[in-house]
């Protein structure tokens, strides 16, 4: 007789004990500096819209005009009759974005890294990720079957040995890693996986959803066409809901990558394609992050004011340079607790727990935006002391 899942009451009941617990929050208005919720507006400082054009109305103009030409659904997935010619303007413009001769539009950045990994290895290969890469990256690695090995945290020493041990003649080696690590917001040394890589005949991926818009010249990203050709990172991942501020996901590379992805990655070829509005409002989003670089320059001010004043407050802080400043607090009760008297205080900002992060390091998750001001990031910077302190004099029981 197997077990039953009679004991699902009683996990739930585990997760609110330990304070790990998740609720959705109900928004009650267009994503931006400030959020609506319960009717009440808060100032919003957990978002990944870096450059707040998930609300721009320019951007909202062409997914109405997208709808108007197209509707609102593709009916079907890309191989069957869901690829439109706004799908595929979409595609070759984020390849003549990224520098590459071609990209693959999927329907979100999960999706992606499940497809591409499984596509590019199985049992008889090996992948090798970082140990701090987001959940989708390393879904991909375990489903694919292929031999999975971790490598410390943006440590290319420690991948080069493993690369060394594990080489042989029938054997594919793939190297992921985030670009801008989530959770964290620092960033990979990429220079140093890309020789380690090419000197093993391995291929790296890059997930470059946390820095494609915000980092590069014009926002191209991380994996910026100046410095990077497609032989450095064969594999580029994206997303379009962060930075560009709309939806779905991107994977550019060599035309020969692309063409064996739309083959063999089971997550495209069996999803029904995103709506082709949402590939019109994507290109006008495109244009507005290459053409309104101030958008950039304003983030960096804002980032640099931040750890500025953070630091001066004791506050402790990652060593991020990104938008996304974790403020590390320790145990997950208390971090709810502080994430909560900030609401009451008028901040949506976001208690990341275990599992996400490892234990122990439960943290606010601050992310900055273009929309912001820099009297939001004063206003920002004194209720967090305020709400620390009072958190601490008050104590919770975990």
């Amino acid at each position: 007789m197997g077990r039953s899942f009679a004991d699902i009451p009683a996990q739930l009941d585990k997760l609110a004990q330990r304070s790990m617990y998740r609720r959705r929050k109900v928004i009650e208005s267009r994503q931006g500096r400030e959020l609506i919720i319960d009717g009440r507006r808060l100032l919003n400082f957990c978002s990944n819209d870096y450059l707040g054009l998930a609300g721009d109305k320019r951007v909202a103009e062409a997914f109405k005009a997208g709808a108007d030409r197209w509707g609102v659904g593709s009916g079907a997935s890309h191989l069957v009759c869901g690829h439109t010619s706004a799908h595929h303007e979409l595609e070759e413009a984020l390849a003549a974005f990224t520098g590459r001769p071609r990209a693959l539009f999927f329907s979100s950045g999960y999706a992606a890294n499940l497809g591409v990994i499984n596509a590019l290895v199985g049992s008889r290969d090996r992948v090798y990720e970082d140990r701090l890469n987001h959940a989708s990256l390393l879904d991909g690695g375990w489903i694919s079957r292929a031999q999975f090995g971790w490598y410390e945290h943006c440590d290319a020493t420690d991948l080069q040995q493993q690369l060394q041990a594990g080489a042989s003649d029938d054997c594919r080696q793939l190297v992921v890693s985030d670009g801008v690590f989530s959770m964290d917001g620092d960033i990979c040394p990429l220079e140093d996986l890309s020789a380690v890589t090419s000197g093993h005949n391995a291929w790296l991926m890059i997930d470059d959803a946390h820095g494609f818009g915000v980092l590069g010249n014009r926002g191209q990203g991380l994996v910026d066409p100046a410095r990077f050709g497609v032989n450095d990172v064969p594999v580029l991942m994206a997303t379009l809901g962060k930075a560009l501020g709309t939806s779905g996901a991107f994977v550019a590379g060599d035309e020969d990558l692309i063409e064996f992805l739309i083959q063999r990655a089971r997550n495209y070829i069996y999803t029904t394609a995103l709506p082709a509005a949402v590939a019109v409002a994507t290109l006008k989003s495109l244009e507005i992050v290459a053409e309104e670089d101030w958008r950039r320059s304003h983030l960096e001010q804002l980032i640099q004011r931040f750890r500025s004043g953070a630091e001066q407050q004791g506050l402790n802080l990652l060593p991020s340079e990104t938008a996304i400043q974790p403020v590390i607090i320790g145990e997950a009760a208390q971090t709810v607790a502080v994430s909560q008297a900030l609401e009451t205080r008028g901040f949506l900002i976001t208690a990341i727990r275990p599992p996400t992060v490892p234990q122990g390091t439960a943290r606010l998750r601050i992310t900055l935006t273009a929309a912001h001001t820099e009297a939001d990031i004063d206003m920002l910077l004194q209720v967090l002391a305020e709400v620390l302190d009072d958190v601490a004099a008050t104590g919770t029981d975990d």
